[in-house]
């Protein structure tokens, strides 16, 4: 009579593989910081952006631009962020301020979206190529004609207005940076970098 087996305890192979499948854990999703320099027009726009492969997280910090990478620095220390961006304008900060906070934020790894003047160029860089330099109050004006309402810096729907002319203004941006033969983010005026965010977060909507 043949003997029987006794049970080996082990599950065979089959089993083995649906057990390691049951108990493996979905990798997490890449965590994107986006430290801005104003509390409103920046976090605004970027939180308008649906990204599926990445959690983005956005914080206005109200800041010069130097305050903005320190504030980043402070914000991703230790945190393990996939990405840490900063955004902030020229105005009427001196060279030394913004180039130097520009410099800061590339020794320390970030992606730094700059506007020369004001942020509000890349949202006139949606409807047209524009290379004269202007103050924000002008861009402001220039927008509330393009938009047919006043335009308001608090306003959550400029996402959403803008996104059919989003990729113009990318072209308008990658454009208007190419022109400026050697970069120096102070004196190139207008100029914007918003559009390599915008690019970024575009990756991950899918």
């Amino acid at each position: 009579m043949a003997r029987k087996r006794k049970p080996s305890g082990r599950l065979p192979d089959k089993g083995r593989r649906l057990g390691r499948r049951a108990v493996a854990q979905r990798e997490p999703r890449p965590v994107f910081l986006i430290v801005c320099e104003g509390k409103q027009t920046e976090p605004n726009y970027f939180r308008g952006f649906r990204v599926n492969a990445v959690v983005v997280e956005v914080v206005g910090v109200g800041r010069s631009p130097r305050g903005v990478v320190a504030e980043a620095e402070r914000l991703s220390e230790g945190k393990g962020y996939t990405e840490t961006w900063v955004v902030f304008d020229k105005d009427d900060f001196t060279a030394e301020e913004f180039n130097g906070a520009v410099e800061q934020a590339q020794r320390e790894g970030f992606g730094v979206a700059y506007s020369n003047q004001a942020f509000e160029l890349w949202y006139v860089l949606h409807f047209d190529y524009h290379d004269t330099s202007l103050s924000r109050r002008q861009y402001q004006k220039i927008l509330s004609q393009k938009l047919g309402r006043a335009y308001r810096k608090n306003d959550l729907s400029l996402y959403d207005d803008l996104l059919e002319r989003q990729q113009t203004a990318i072209g308008n941006a990658q454009r208007l940076l190419d022109s400026y033969v050697r970069h120096n983010p102070a004196q190139d005026d207008p100029c914007t970098t918003v559009h390599e965010l915008v690019r970024k977060l575009n990756e991950c909507a899918d």
